[in-house]
């Protein structure tokens, strides 16, 4: 296969055409940021107490709108589940009946901090209060789905109509999600929205890295798609600091995705793609436009096509096919299994820090902003490997130092945003490189592995955050656990640091293998084979 990148290095780096598809593709990950952890505000849990058979009317007043949620009566019960029995005598209670009843009238859920949310909307507390969890991880089912269906279409249709497909498939779905009637409807909404969503990522991302430079490509994924993403998880809570209702919040969030329908017209298919599907003279078109934008001479012939060789057909089969490439697989599924299930976890666990949650929610975005900057500084200063170790056992080590905080103080928050840190930095990170790793043939496949693989990750960490109710320091060091092993695993992974995108299953590079002694060779985890 031809020297994509030797070939078209009369582009330049930081071209006309480059910036604009940085840009562009960018500007686009947006909703893909808040539509990923809009659940936070959706799906909260405003505090709530039992309503009284009788709270409709006491003395010819409103009683529940007369005293307000925080002024309780005592025929409240001793919890949010339960009421004490009133009998015709309101007094009955004060004189010592004690005994309890469920919340047969439903619940008054407080306003203060929203007009309505899912769960004030279908009384989804108590006995009802899975359901919360289960909506969120019905989302992640979705991007699972996606992840793995969108690698399969992008490299036999193109990423350039996938792109635009799932754009238009998150956007609409949230439109419909706002017409729900039910919890059921909102949930199987819920599925396809996640679908959408990190199927668009991980196009606009494969999109990008495949039509830049080394040193471009680098600085899209994470000075752009990254910043892009991390710009849109900030605009969330400003969203829903203003828009309190969760029907007009997801009306907000998908209108903007109508605005990058138009883009279709400037950005091109991956030429990439196009060469490997023996369509040599797209892939020439794309080329000599970007040289006029560019404003750069291009070659009478850029590509060269060999009448000899036959186009074929990879599937993810081919991900197994060679051992270098079977170990760059298995160690990606555990590596973003663990990442994606800490990420999200410490993200969407904003609604149980201390303090305001909108701030919260805010702080939280902006550290991951803060972070990809100060990683795409550091990437080349060190090697692949060694960066994501680094970035991961600082995560865990924070995240386990929780342990030993007392619960209820705000150091626990403190230490959860820091931990996040890390693991923001290497969630960023594994896009870039992953997408190194994997060769061109099964690139998107690859990715769509591994990103299947971490949307399990994150269809557990609702039920972990879930356990929290029990135990709040018990998600805590899961998550650290789990970053800590996923940092020792990231050592075996082969430098990819100044390095070639590989094109070929053959140009797989193989996992480093370490020397004991001087000279017993191991390897770990023992199945893999090379």
């Amino acid at each position: 296969m031809l020297d994509f990148d030797e070939i078209t290095s009369f582009l330049g780096d930081y071209g006309l055409f480059q910036i604009l598809i940085m840009v562009l593709l960018s500007v686009s990950t947006m909703p893909a940021g808040y539509m990923g952890v809009i659940v936070v505000f959706v799906s909260d849990t405003p505090e709530h107490y039992c309503r009284s058979s009788n709270s409709s009317t006491r003395n010819g007043t409103e009683w529940e709108q007369g005293n307000g949620f925080h002024e309780r009566d005592s025929w409240m019960g001793p919890d949010s589940c339960s009421r004490y029995k009133l009998r015709e005598n309101w007094t009955e209670k004060a004189a010592g009946f004690n005994d309890t009843e469920q919340c047969l009238d439903g619940w008054v859920f407080s306003t203060d901090k929203y007009s309505a949310t899912i769960v004030s909307e279908w009384d989804l507390v108590c006995d009802n209060a899975w359901k919360v969890p289960f909506s969120t991880s019905f989302f992640f089912v979705g991007a699972l789905i996606g992840s793995f269906i969108s690698g399969h279409l992008s490299d036999q249709f193109g990423r350039k109509p996938v792109f635009f497909f799932t754009m238009i498939l998150q956007t609409v779905t949230a439109l419909i999600q706002v017409t729900s009637v039910s919890w059921v409807m909102f949930t199987i909404l819920n599925c396809l929205r996640g679908l959408g969503q990190i199927s668009n990522f991980v196009a606009s991302l494969v999109l990008g890295s495949e039509m830049l430079s080394k040193s471009a490509r680098v600085t899209y994924i994470l000075l752009g798609h990254s910043l892009g993403f991390g710009f849109g998880y900030a605009l969330l809570p400003l969203f829903a600091y203003f828009i309190r209702g969760w029907r007009m919040l997801l009306v907000a969030a998908a209108l903007p995705g109508f605005l990058f329908i138009p883009m279709w017209c400037l950005i091109p298919e991956s030429p990439r793609w196009l060469l490997q599907k023996g369509r040599v003279e797209e892939a020439e078109l794309v080329i000599r436009k970007a040289a006029q934008w560019n404003r750069v001479p291009a070659p009478e012939v850029i590509f060269r096509q060999n009448k000899d060789e036959e186009e074929q057909t990879y599937t993810y089969m081919d991900l197994m096919r060679t051992h270098n490439i079977r170990n760059i697989t298995i160690l990606g599924v555990f590596i973003w299994i663990s990442v994606a299930m800490v990420y999200y976890g410490l993200s969407l666990n904003s609604s149980n820090l201390h303090g305001n949650i909108y701030l919260n929610c805010f702080i939280s975005a902006a550290i991951d902003i803060v972070v990809y900057v100060a990683t795409w500084l550091l990437i080349d200063r060190a090697p692949r490997p060694t960066l994501l170790f680094t970035t991961l056992m600082f995560c865990g080590i924070m995240l386990l130092v929780i342990k030993l905080v007392p619960e209820g103080m705000c150091t626990i928050s403190v230490l959860a945003l820091v931990g996040k840190i890390g693991v923001s930095a290497a969630y960023c990170f594994i896009y870039v490189f992953f997408t190194e790793l994997m060769p061109t043939v099964v690139r998107n496949m690859g990715l769509g592995i591994c990103a299947t693989a971490a949307r399990i990750g994150a269809i557990i960490c609702p039920y972990l955050l879930y356990m929290g109710l029990y135990s709040k320091i018990l998600p805590y060091i899961i998550f650290g656990t789990a970053s800590i092993m996923a940092a020792a695993v990231s050592m075996l992974l082969p430098d990819t640091r100044n390095s070639k995108l590989p094109d070929l299953l053959t140009q797989t590079k193989h996992i480093r293998r370490y020397v004991v002694d001087g000279c017993t060779e191991f390897r770990f985890p023992f199945f893999l084979m090379a």
